[in-house]
């Protein structure tokens, strides 16, 4: 394997969450090197991210395994859950109470 790079471009306190949770070192492969040995390569995705670059130099493809792509988009999806409630939080609409809520759907 050829060198290891660490970053990411999610939100700062996403990479944070990812990185907690996945992420130590990045295997780096220019792409001739992933064609000749995809296999292996591709094993090594299951471990950890394996960055593909072009000539070395420019980033291509980040292959990662099913379960590291799942965790990231359920995380991109809780942090835009959380966006969405704290700017309705900030909202200036009057509020509606659980009662009146209850009412309306004749629970």
């Amino acid at each position: 394997m050829c060198a290891r790079r660490m970053h990411w471009r999610f939100p700062s306190n996403l990479t944070y969450i990812l990185y907690k949770t996945y992420y130590v070192v990045m295997t780096s492969v220019t792409l001739s090197q992933f064609r000749a040995q995809q296999s292996e390569y591709i094993a090594a995705a299951q471990r950890e991210p394996v960055e593909i670059t072009s000539r070395g130099v420019v980033r291509r493809a980040v292959v990662v395994s099913p379960d590291f792509f799942d965790r990231a988009l359920e995380a991109l999806e809780d942090q835009s859950d959380i966006q969405a409630a704290a700017q309705a939080r900030n909202e200036s609409a009057p509020r509606v109470g659980h009662a009146d809520v209850m009412a309306e759907f004749g629970l």
